[in-house]
C-alpha cells in the first residue's frame, strides 16, 4: 500500500514532515492537514518570521505531540522562531493567529472522529505499548491514507475568522553571569546578593 495524497502543497509538506517526525502515523498528518486547512481559512503563506503565532491547546501525550509536529511543518510555527506556545489543555486543537492582520481562527478534531480512530488497528496496536514505529507497515499506511483522505468535514471543527491581536512580548538586553560567564538573555537574569546570575548559577527555581 501506498500513501496517497491528491492536494500537491500536502503531498510536499508529507515528505518533510515524515522526515522530521520520524516515523509513520495517523496523528502528524492530521496536524498537516489541520495546519495547512488553517493557513488557507486566514488566506496566509507559511510563516518565515513571526507573521504568524501558534497556541496549541496540547499536552504531553504522544498523540497530542505527534499532532503538534504536523501542525508545526504546515504553519511554520515553531518553538525556535518563538511563535508557537502550547497551552498544555490537552486538547486536540489550535488558535492559528495572523499577526499582521490580526486575525485568527480555531481549528479543533471533531470527537467523532477521535472515537472512530480510537477503534482502529493501528490505535488497538498502540493501547497494546507497541511503538508507531514497530506497527506493521500496511497498518500504518491505511490509518495514515483515512486520516489524509477522508472530507475535511469529517475531521475538522473549523470556527469562522475572528480578530485577535497578539502583541509579542520584548525582552531586554542580554546580560552576562557574574559566575559562570555564559550570556543570558532578556527577563532570565537574575540578581543575588549584588551580582547578576543565570537561573542555574543563582540556584533560583526560574
Amino acid at each position: 500500500m501506498a500513501i496517497e495524497i491528491q492536494d500537491p502543497e500536502l503531498k510536499e509538506m508529507f515528505k518533510h514532515g515524515l522526515y522530521f517526525h520520524g516515523h509513520l502515523c495517523p496523528a502528524m498528518p492530521l496536524g498537516l492537514r489541520a495546519g495547512l486547512l488553517a493557513r488557507r481559512k486566514l488566506g496566509v503563506e507559511r510563516a518565515k518570521s513571526k507573521e504568524l503565532m501558534l497556541l496549541s491547546e496540547t499536552g504531553t501525550g504522544h498523540l497530542m505531540q505527534c499532532f503538534l509536529d504536523g501542525v508545526m511543518m504546515a504553519t511554520g510555527c515553531t518553538y525556535g522562531k518563538g511563535n508557537c506556545e502550547k497551552l498544555n489543555y490537552n486538547k486536540m486543537a489550535f488558535i492559528l493567529i495572523d499577526v499582521v492582520e490580526s486575525k485568527a481562527v480555531r481549528i479543533a478534531i471533531k470527537p467523532e472522529f477521535i472515537k472512530q480512530a480510537l477503534k482502529s488497528p493501528f490505535m488497538e496496536r498502540r493501547q497494546q505499548g507497541i511503538p508507531p514505529e514497530m506497527i506493521e507497515p500496511e497498518i500504518a499506511e491505511a490509518a495514515v491514507n483515512r486520516v489524509l483522505n477522508l472530507p475535511e468535514e469529517d475531521v475538522f471543527n473549523i470556527s469562522d475568522v475572528y480578530d485577535y491581536e497578539y502583541v509579542y512580548a520584548q525582552e531586554g538586553p542580554p546580560e552576562f553571569c557574574e559566575e559562570c560567564g555564559e550570556v543570558v538573555f532578556g527577563s532570565k537574569a537574575r540578581v543575588k546578593k549584588g551580582r547578576i546570575l543565570c537561573v542555574p548559577c543563582s540556584r533560583y527555581k526560574g
